[in-house]
Formats: C-alpha cells, structure tokens, sequence
C-alpha cells in the first residue's frame, strides 16, 4: 500500500524553503489572501492540506498534531529538503511546534501566527462544549469566527468563512482535531529552543493573545519576538494580509541559514 502523501501546493522557487500550516477552520486556501504578494524569488512556500481538511478528507489518520508534524516531517523528504522554516496558523502553529520539537536540527526558523500554544488550550466546560459541538453546528462555528475576530467583521465575510469550514473538512475529523490541538501539552519537548521563533498575534483576537504569547512563546523560545497587528484578529491572513507578510518575511528574511544551531551549541 502506497504511504499517505501530505496534499500540497508549491508556491516560488526561492532557496528558503517554508512550510505553511493551516488552522482548524480552513484547509490551505486559508492562505489564499497572501498568495499574490509572497516574494517567491526569496522563498519556496508548500502549503499543505492536513488529514481530513481539502485534498485531505477522507484520508484515514488520529488527525493529531503529532500526526501532522510527522506528515509534514515526512513531505520534506520527498520534497528533498533537508532544512526549511515553518509557519502555522491557530491549530497549525501547534503542529509547527511539533516539528521543531521531532527535528529541532532542521528547523530554520518557526512562525506561528495566532498560534496554539505548546502547552494546550484548556477551556472551561461552557467554552468547551461551544467549541466540540462546532463539528456538526455551524452556528458555533460562526460565532466562534466572530469572537476571535473581535465581534468586527461584516456578516458575508463570517457566512463565507463557515462555508468554507463546512466544505473543506470533515465533521469527525474536525472534532478529533480538538482533542489534540486544545487537549495535548508539550511545552516541555520545546522549551528552552534557540530555533527563532515568531509569534503574530492579532490585537482584536481575545483567545490567542499577544499577553498569551508572551506567557508561552516569548518564555519557551530563546530567540522570540513577538508582532502584534492592530487591525486583525484570529485571521490575519483575511483580515490584515499585508501586514502579516511583511512581518513574517522579514522575519525569515533575517535567517543567516545557520537557524540557531550555533546558540544551541
């Protein structure tokens, strides 16, 4: 039997190669709005499609960021590339942290832009149950959208956002997904890293905070800085797309190719 193959789409021909990671409500058109204006002779973008989202559903799987690291970790070696960076958004940004903590030593650099943290997303029983029962309630989906996104955004854009959630995942693999990226701590596996790392953290976004990423990024991560964007949420790639793509390529722009192995040592 053939092994499973990380559905993806490669965007520049540039020598830094990087990894981009959707979230939980979007397969890799979440990225969609960036793709115009990404320097693709500096960089190689491959945005991937994780189990049970886009090209991806129907793939069976745990549908845990474990999983999606070692699907990641495993497109690099038939990619043939040997050391990249990493971007991940919300749920993506926890299967980042996953890679770097598997293969620190390939790592480049690591971007997490509303990022999960490594240590879990607790939430109490009332948050908990709007957020699991999303998988069959578009509803919740819609007013969680409208939540991270600061109560803000016009109603077409929350209706086009929960549509595409709908058909571009699949309901068991979604609510699976919960588990892993809310349940599962890991801090552990990367603190103490001197991969650079940036967190982007939208100021209208009261979950994934910039306060947050300053409790867990910025204290985990010997090299972190931290952007935070005054005019998005949770979706900066919709809500401020140029602004997330200067930060995040200047970010990488500043790799010297040695990507923190010389601080670890």
């Amino acid at each position: 039997m053939a092994s499973f193959v990380l559905p993806h789409a490669l965007h520049g021909s540039g020598a830094h190669k990087v990894f981009a990671v959707h979230g939980w409500f979007a397969d890799r058109s979440a990225f969609d709005p960036v793709l115009p204006d990404l320097d693709r002779d500096a960089f190689q973008y491959a945005l991937v499609d994780l189990r049970g989202y886009g090209e991806a559903r129907g793939a069976d799987g745990a549908y845990t960021t474990t999983e999606g690291a070692a699907d990641v970790l495993a497109l690099a070696d038939r990619l043939g590339w040997e050391r990249f960076s990493v971007i991940g958004h919300s749920m993506g940004g926890s299967v980042a942290q996953r890679v770097l903590a598997a293969a620190p030593d390939r790592v480049r650099r690591i971007v997490g832009v509303s990022p999960v943290p490594a240590s879990g997303f607790p939430m109490p029983p009332e948050q908990w149950e709007l957020f699991s029962a999303a998988a069959h309630t578009p509803e919740n989906r819609r007013s969680i959208i409208d939540l991270t996104s600061g109560g803000r955004r016009p109603a077409a854009w929350l209706d086009r956002m929960v549509r595409r959630s709908l058909e571009r995942s699949e309901a068991k693999a979604f609510r699976t997904w919960l588990d892993s990226w809310a349940g599962e701590g890991f801090a552990d596996e990367v603190e103490g890293s001197a991969v650079p790392a940036l967190a982007v953290a939208g100021a209208l976004d009261p979950a994934l905070s910039a306060e947050l990423m300053r409790q867990t990024w910025l204290r985990w991560f010997a090299g972190a800085e931290l952007v935070e964007l005054p005019g998005a949420g949770h979706y900066a790639m919709d809500e401020t797309p140029l602004e997330l793509i200067r930060a995040v390529e200047d970010f990488l722009r500043a790799d010297d190719g040695d990507g923190g192995r010389t601080a670890a040592g």
